[in-house]
C-alpha cells in the first residue's frame, strides 16, 4: 500500500490547468493509495466553508469520490486556507489535522507540517500569523459577509506579495534550529513539509527533511511505500 503527500496547490479559478491536474492526480495516483495527506495551502485562498466558487465545488467533489473509494484523506491548514473547517470535512470525508502531526506506516513514523511555523526568521509573518490565527480573530472574521471576506483576502494577498518582494530569500526559508527543535520534540528521523516552494531532500542532524514544491508548472508529491520515501513531480500542461 501507498501513502501520498501533497502541499501548496494554491487552487483557484484563475488557474484552471492546475485544478485539472489535481483532479487527474486524484483519479489516478491517489485512487489506489491507502491515504492522501494535504499539507496546507490547498487553495490560493479559502475564506470560509460557505464559499461556493466553482473550484471549491470541483475539489470537494473529487475528494468525496476519493474517500468513497476507501482512501483516507487528511488535511492540514496552510497560511492561505486556515478557514477550512468542519463543513468542508463533512462534505469530503476528510479529517482535519493539527499543525504538527505524526504519521505511522510500516512500523515507521514521520512528522508532517505545512512548514510556515518553521520560518522563524520572518518575524513579521510569525507575528501576523499569531494575530490572524487567534481564535477571537477567526471568530470575528467569520462573522463578516462572504464578499467582505473575499475582498479582505484579496487585499491581504496583495500586501503579502509586496512585503515578500522586499524580503531577503533566506528569511522566507525555514530556520534550521527550528527544524531540529521540532524533530527532536517528536523524536522523528523524517519531516515532510511544504510552504517554502523549494522542493528538495535535506539531511538534518535528526535525519531527513523532505520539502514539497508548489503546484505551478509542476505537480509535486511524496510517495511512501515499502520501498521508502520518494519525492516526485509531473509537468502540468497548459490549457
Amino acid at each position: 500500500m501507498t501513502i501520498l503527500f501533497i502541499s501548496d496547490l494554491h487552487l483557484s479559478p484563475q488557474r484552471p490547468e492546475v485544478t485539472r491536474a489535481f483532479v487527474h492526480f486524484i483519479e489516478t495516483q491517489a485512487s489506489s493509495a491507502k491515504a492522501l495527506f494535504v499539507l496546507g495551502d490547498l487553495f490560493e485562498a479559502w475564506i470560509g466553508d460557505d464559499d461556493t466558487c466553482s473550484t471549491g465545488i470541483e475539489v470537494q467533489t473529487a475528494f468525496k469520490q476519493l474517500t468513497d473509494k476507501g482512501v483516507a484523506l487528511f488535511i492540514q491548514h496552510g497560511n492561505r486556507d486556515f478557514f477550512l473547517g468542519k463543513r468542508f470535512c463533512k462534505a469530503t470525508g476528510a479529517t482535519l489535522l493539527a499543525d504538527e502531526h505524526l504519521v505511522e506506516f510500516n512500523d515507521q513514523e514521520l512528522l508532517v507540517m505545512h512548514g510556515d511555523t518553521l520560518c522563524t526568521d520572518d518575524v513579521d509573518y510569525i507575528r501576523f500569523r499569531q494575530r490572524i490565527r487567534h481564535p477571537i480573530s477567526k471568530f470575528l472574521l467569520q462573522l463578516l459577509p462572504l464578499k467582505a471576506r473575499q475582498k479582505l483576502a484579496h487585499n491581504m494577498r496583495a500586501k503579502s506579495k509586496a512585503a515578500n518582494a522586499n524580503k531577503p530569500s533566506a528569511i522566507m526559508d525555514v530556520n534550521l534550529n527550528a527544524v531540529e527543535k521540532v524533530m527532536s520534540k517528536h523524536q522523528v528521523k523524517t519531516l515532510i513539509h511544504g510552504h517554502t516552494h523549494r522542493p528538495n531532500r535535506h539531511q538534518q542532524k535528526q535525519g531527513e527533511r523532505i520539502v514539497l514544491g508548489d503546484w505551478h508548472d509542476r505537480g509535486w508529491y511524496v510517495i511512501w511505500n515499502t520501498a521508502g520515501l520518494e519525492l516526485n513531480h509531473f509537468e502540468i500542461p497548459a490549457l
